[in-house]
């Protein structure tokens, strides 16, 4: 089974958008991308906007490709109802429409669905909460709805284990951390070799503060402690900020401590780190 993160905020614009690949099934989850509309009260720089529209091309290639699609929530740095085209006639495993969702997802997803079966060759739709599949040798094992983050303002998302008979990934879409136990029991009871995890939403103190910022450090150190992992790659809402290593260096230390690596998903696919939100201000200012 082969990993492949294809647009992170670590690439330069805000995406989750992976690739999993295995000799039979190709996997695409929350295939696409955006931009943050504000940072420090500027609109996306045009080196931002570019970024984004390249990872958009690589995003449609693989997913173009893809066998099985995963999106977990309804937020459009995880979906995209404006290309709906490039799921035409695959299996599409989505979050619940109606169920352990905010209005404002409800909305969006009730528009997905349309796009999705307005297609001449439409996907075959199937709802995933709390949900196993088998593809082949390939068992994609959901959980049951957590929290966006620290409550239920932003919603609900799907976290998804990956099985293949030999080793196990886990993506945690957006928990913000893993900071409720639900959202990290998952994580641990599904004995990863490998997770993707959005961490903790540091950018923002005043709405993710150092309390959860605590509770966060405590779950991934469970989560070293307790299971088989290899590799953690911490991004997405993390990467947002350019001193995310030193905001959570006793993770850093607890992994070192277990012979865990750590990592974004930038230096995980072997690239240079590109934080071009975290960076808007000096962009605008060559």
């Amino acid at each position: 089974m082969k990993i492949r993160p294809i647009a992170f905020d670590s690439f330069g614009a805000r995406s989750m958008c992976t690739v999993i690949e295995t000799k039979d099934l190709k996997i695409v989850i929350d295939p696409s991308v955006a931009l943050g509309p504000k940072r420090y009260g500027l609109p996306p720089h045009e080196i931002e906007i570019k970024r984004k529209e390249e990872l958009w091309q690589k995003i449609k290639s693989e997913t173009l490709k893809a066998d099985v699609v995963i999106v977990t929530h309804y937020h459009y740095d995880h979906h995209n109802p404006n290309e709906p085209e490039i799921l035409a006639g695959k299996t599409v495993l989505l979050k619940h429409p109606k169920s352990a969702i905010n209005k404002s997802q409800m909305g969006r997803s009730a528009y997905f669905l349309q796009r999705l079966n307005e297609l001449k060759n439409p996907p075959k739709i199937e709802f995933a909460d709390s949900r196993t599949f088998e593809f082949g040798e390939i068992q994609i094992t959901f959980s049951k709805p957590v929290f966006h983050g620290k409550d239920n303002r932003l919603g609900y998302v799907l976290e998804v284990c990956v099985d293949d008979g030999k080793n196990r990934f886990v993506y945690t879409s957006d928990v913000e951390g893993a900071i409720h136990d639900d959202q990290i029991a998952f994580i641990i009871e599904s004995d990863p070799d490998l997770v993707f995890i959005d961490g903790p939403m540091t950018y923002q103190p005043r709405i993710f503060g150092s309390k959860l910022l605590e509770k966060s450090i405590e779950s991934i150190s469970r989560l070293i402690e307790r299971t088989r992992v290899k590799e953690i790659v911490l991004d997405h809402h993390l990467t947002r900020d350019l001193k995310w290593r030193t905001k959570i260096d006793p993770i850093f230390k607890k992994a070192e401590e277990h012979g865990v690596k750590v990592k974004s998903a930038a230096e995980f696919g072997g690239l240079k780190e590109e934080l071009l939100e975290a960076k808007r201000k000096e962009l605008y200012c060559h």
